[in-house]
């Protein structure tokens, strides 16, 4: 019996590593026409060279790897304020703390052209699935992943600000402009 269901996981394994050209996420979303959030899959077909979202078993969007314009991450918090709303209907006090805790968001964007036109979309990534996704990207399409915020919700600087030069105190900042005299 075990020596068969060690064979039956090997032929398995490897009729997955063969065939398992597609990665797909299953745990996404994306906004439908309405704004309101559906459950998607994400897609990275190395057959077919391309990144898919799938929305109820139909290709939302398909977009080839050499269309990939970029990627980019975010991590967002905020308060639920419209749901602590809803509940303090039914209870004030339960509403209230509900109005005080905060929903963290990680979000995908995924920019491409079609034909010249620029075009983007938008995945809310499960918290157990997104580092996956963010390893998929730059294994599947060898693109970097731009971080607009990092985990910890820290936004990431495009470059770091020079500071300015130390003055000597006794010389004024613009040399066409008096000194203040009401400073020693």
């Amino acid at each position: 019996m075990k020596k068969m269901l060690s064979v039956l996981l090997t032929c398995l394994f490897l009729s997955g590593v063969t065939l398992g050209d597609d990665v797909v996420f299953s745990k996404v979303k994306v906004a439908d026409p309405t704004g309101k959030q559906v459950d998607a899959r994400l897609v990275f077909s190395d057959t077919n060279k391309n990144v898919v979202v799938r929305v109820a078993e139909r290709d939302f969007v398909t977009v080839p790897y050499d269309q990939v314009d970029k990627f980019s991450y975010e991590y967002t918090k905020k308060h639920r304020i419209t749901q602590g709303a809803i509940v303090m209907v039914a209870s004030l006090g339960v509403g209230a703390i509900v109005m005080l805790t905060k929903s963290k968001s990680h979000w995908l964007y995924i920019d491409f052209h079609e034909q010249s036109a620029p075009k983007s979309v938008v995945l809310r990534m499960d918290k157990n699935e997104y580092k996956n996704i963010l390893e998929a990207v730059k294994t599947h399409t060898g693109k970097d992943v731009e971080m607009l915020q990092d985990e910890k919700g820290k936004k990431k600087a495009a470059k770091p600000a020079e500071k300015p030069a130390d003055k000597p105190a006794d010389k004024p900042a613009d040399p066409t402009k008096p000194s203040d005299p009401a400073k020693p």
